[in-house]
């Protein structure tokens, strides 16, 4: 039995469209407290984050809203913390996927091994120096690896900030659209990335084998699973911010988090980028709040085959 911390992040300021932080509005209202329920868990929903912006937050170089953006991950960072010592799988709801750095760090502080799974179109690990357009969404990846950590400045709002993961502690799944800079530092610091091509070339099942194989060859350790949902098609979950075509099918977005489900390491999962306000219908923002709703439920023994109870005995006539 899986016990679920949920915690929301009504976040925007790491990238330039509002409505993405009505994300975690929605998917609670899609039912996902209900429905883990249904599926045997014990859940605990510690609210919303109180995510304010910071006065006169001035653009470091490029980098757009820096106290904003850092302060908000770290009192999600904290959050994280709270909910794993508390002993549960924690569920962060975003917002942007600037949040993936506090909730890894925060996840970090309580579990100094962890690995990751960041699915994503996008590889997120610009770093503020690289980063074309200064949103801290496409850098998140850069402030937790070590091997980047004599790269970056020291933004104001980051000085908290401690990177907790190595290269070879992260794997990478549905990439597709990676500008050069980007495309070097996953080359360079060689870091296992299955983009779409791989995806097509050898099929979500054996991707999913050779991540786990990468990350646990060791043994067990706990898993965060980062999950932006513009990493399925946009047929999918169009109402997001950074669409890219070409994208993960629901079935292949669903097996990853079945997969990681089976493995009974998950210790805490993002879903971010849900941004109801960029439906261009009621049926494009259900579409895509359902397929994040999916990809939760998956993580936490939803599965396509159905399942029943272990007591269930056949009525005798």
């Amino acid at each position: 039995q899986h016990s679920v911390g949920i915690i929301g992040a009504p976040f925007s300021r790491g990238q330039p469209q509002q409505g993405v932080e009505k994300g975690p509005d929605y998917i609670r209202r899609a039912g996902l407290v209900d429905r883990l329920q249904g599926h045997g868990c014990q859940v605990k929903d510690y609210g919303d984050l109180k995510l304010d912006d910071i006065p006169n937050d001035e653009p470091y170089k490029r980098v757009k809203m820096p106290k904003t953006v850092g302060c908000a991950n770290e009192r999600l960072a904290h959050a994280v913390r709270t909910v794993k010592k508390d002993g549960h799988t924690c569920v962060m709801l975003g917002g942007d996927h600037s949040l993936g750095i506090g909730s890894i760090l925060g996840h970090a502080a309580a579990n100094q091994d962890l690995c990751v799974v960041w699915v994503d179109a996008h590889a997120d690990i610009n770093t503020p120096l690289t980063s074309p357009t200064g949103n801290i969404h496409g850098q998140s990846v850069s402030y937790l690896l070590r091997d980047l950590h004599s790269k970056m400045p020291v933004l104001p709002g980051f000085s908290w900030v401690k990177p907790c993961i190595s290269a070879q502690d992260i794997v990478y799944i549905g990439l597709r659209d990676l500008d050069p800079e980007e495309h070097y530092l996953v080359k360079h610091l060689g870091i296992k990335a299955f983009s779409m091509t791989e995806v097509d070339r050898l099929g979500i099942g054996r991707v999913m084998e050779e991540t786990c194989d990468h990350l646990l060859s060791k043994g067990g350790r706990p898993i965060h699973l980062s999950y932006d949902i513009d990493a399925m098609d946009p047929s999918v979950s169009p109402a997001t911010g950074t669409p890219a075509k070409g994208g993960l099918t629901y079935r292949e977005g669903i097996y990853i988090a079945e997969e990681i489900c089976r493995t009974g390491l998950l210790s805490a999962l993002d879903l971010v980028e849900v941004n109801p306000s960029l439906g261009k219908t009621e049926e494009e923002v259900r579409s895509t709040v359902h397929a994040a709703l999916d990809v939760i439920l998956s993580c936490f023994g939803q599965t396509r085959e159905g399942s029943h109870p272990s007591a269930f005995q056949l009525p005798e006539p």
